[in-house]
């Protein structure tokens, strides 16, 4: 059947010639791929030489893909529009959607490992590459920035282009952004395994990684926000607001947190321009806010936009969203003091940051509310649908750490949780309950979607996912909240003398049960996520007839 092609403006669709853009990457991947050799050859550092001859390779290869893509399009430009119908471009959204998946099973994995390590510390095995102190980076980063990254970027293409009813601006740059991303990944977690680190919690990578980083994401800020003004719908729907909230807080936390001057170009090596107690304010100024909008922020724009679909019901209530958005993004800015209880810094920051903590508490389940509410009158398909219960129960954990967390912000409650696995608990209660079952859910929407599927392949194994990695955080997060309560009593137990009552070894061997019990938790979670793949490839490669169909409406069970 012929197609009508019809662009934006009155571009030419058989424009011949490289474009401006294919030109521009392919001269500055030129000039990258001369920059990492003459740094592989000069530099004295091994690792700092494999990372530039990555760089070098890449360069190469993105200059090699730009020409074939080029000579293979006979340059012309894609159409805009098909038949009248947004031409929407689902490519980098596929490539996001596998990536994630690739890098969630290999950080789950990591912390499975990381927790036996902390059970059975023999399994360090004396290896400087596969010890905790290496793995345990490498383990937050694949989780957050790889996997977590990975969903947020693909969902935020997917989203904007379906609520603005236009193409992703850019012809190269999502594919830039996508797999820049990835590569930067990489980078960085290939660095920590060999010891290039700034030492900076949430922010690793040292000041190489964190240039290329800064233009990946700048990127993918215009790319977002051309699609935005472009786009054909006059309302500006409210995930996008959340999706922009996250990159440009981001992109201003990245740059103050990581600002640093090398000790030269051929060493890997860098000083932080901040120091002290400042360096400090700073670090947490960007570690809480990594949390409020990269963890936060990010997979609430995914929450407004797949609960609603999945439930086939509008948002409870548009008001209350935008009143959730201006003060979660206006009172996240200012928590970050709270992790700094009882240290140099001063105390009216402390106290500062404590209040700005407690406040949080009522933006965030008014966002918690209105997620739960849009299932008004769709209760039950929570019996049919285990996609969409995995959704709602991410909404549960999201208002459950958002509730703890203000109260462990307290200084007095923070005097006896600080420093403990309590607060671990609290980070995984977010994690992987707020953060991974948001993200499954998404993911589980996504692939049908993408893939041109009626849907998944088996909701019986979607089920299966539920139960088993549910069981997996309850274990999880409750070894660590007894776990850390009893440090913190430990700690501070004295004898009738004044004297400790315990001495910290005594503290370690008490936590032994609760790592055996995290590290099952652990491993159930990531069952959960291998179920999950095997659910997506063969959805994926199924033909549609194929596929198990539940009928609309039945009342029977999830299978």
């Amino acid at each position: 059947m012929a197609q009508s092609t019809q662009l934006a403006g009155s571009q030419n669709p058989l424009s011949k010639g490289m474009s401006a853009a294919e030109m521009t990457f392919a001269v500055v991947a030129a000039a990258m791929a001369f920059l990492s050799v003459y740094i592989t050859a000069k530099t004295t550092s091994g690792p700092f030489a494999f990372h530039a001859s990555l760089f070098a390779l890449a360069s190469v290869a993105t200059v090699v893909a730009v020409f074939n893509r080029n000579m293979n399009s006979g340059g012309a430009t894609i159409p805009q529009e098909i038949d009248g119908k947004p031409n929407y471009n689902y490519g980098p959204v596929k490539f996001g959607t596998i990536a994630a998946l690739f890098w969630g099973i290999a950080g789950f994995t990591v912390g499975l490992v990381i927790a036996l390590q902390l059970a059975f510390p023999a399994l360090n095995f004396d290896l400087p590459w596969i010890s905790f102190g290496r793995l345990r980076p490498l383990h937050t980063s694949a989780v957050i920035f790889a996997f977590g990254g990975n969903v947020l970027i693909a969902s935020s293409f997917y989203v904007v282009q379906r609520t603005c009813r236009v193409r992703l601006a850019g012809d190269i740059a999502p594919w830039f952004v996508m797999l820049g991303y990835n590569f930067f990944i990489v980078i960085a977690g290939t660095g920590y395994l060999l010891g290039i680190t700034q030492s900076k919690e949430y922010a690793e990578p040292e000041w190489y990684a964190d240039l290329f980083l800064t233009a990946i994401w700048v990127t993918y800020f215009l790319v977002f926000l051309a699609t935005v003004i472009k786009r054909k719908e006059p309302h500006i729907y409210v995930a996008n607001w959340f999706y922009i909230a996250f990159i440009v807080t981001i992109a201003v936390l990245h740059i103050g947190n990581n600002a640093a001057v090398p000790v030269s170009l051929t060493s890997p090596k860098s000083y932080i321009v901040w120091s002290g107690v400042q360096d400090a304010m700073m670090q947490w100024w960007y570690g809480h806010n990594a949390v409020g909008f990269f963890l936060t922020a990010g997979f609430l724009a995914i929450m407004y936009y797949f609960v609603p679909k999945r439930a086939e019901r509008p948002v409870y209530s548009y008001r209350l969203s935008i009143i959730h958005f201006w003060a979660l993004i206006f009172l996240y800015m200012w928590a970050g003091p709270h992790h700094l209880h009882y240290t140099a810094l001063p105390d009216w920051a402390q106290t500062l940051g404590m209040a700005f903590s407690i406040v949080l508490w009522m933006p965030s389940w008014g966002g918690m509310i209105n997620g739960l509410m849009t299932l008004s009158g769709a209760w039950d398909k929570l019996r049919t649908d285990p996609v969409l219960r995995m959704l709602v129960v991410s909404i549960a954990f999201y208002g459950m750490s958002t509730f703890e967390g203000p109260l462990m912000s307290i200084k007095v409650v923070n005097s006896l949780s600080h420093y403990t696995d309590w607060t671990i608990g609290h980070v995984h209660s977010g994690a992987l309950g707020w953060v991974g079952y948001v993200s499954f859910g998404a993911i589980y929407c996504l692939v049908p979607w993408l893939w041109n599927k009626p849907q998944l392949y088996s909701l019986r194994l979607v089920n299966w996912h539920f139960w088993v990695s549910t069981i997996g955080i309850v274990l999880y997060i409750s070894a660590m909240w007894v776990a850390g309560i009893l440090q913190g009593l430990m700690w501070r137990a004295y004898t009738t003398l004044g004297f400790l009552e315990y001495s910290f070894v005594e503290t370690v061997e008490a936590m032994h049960p609760f790592y055996v019990i995290r590290a099952l938790g652990g491993l159930l979670f990531l069952a959960g996520a291998v179920i999950m793949c095997w659910n997506v490839y063969r959805t994926i490669v199924t033909p549609a007839a194929e596929t198990r169909q539940v009928p609309s409406g039945a009342l029977a069970p999830a299978h």
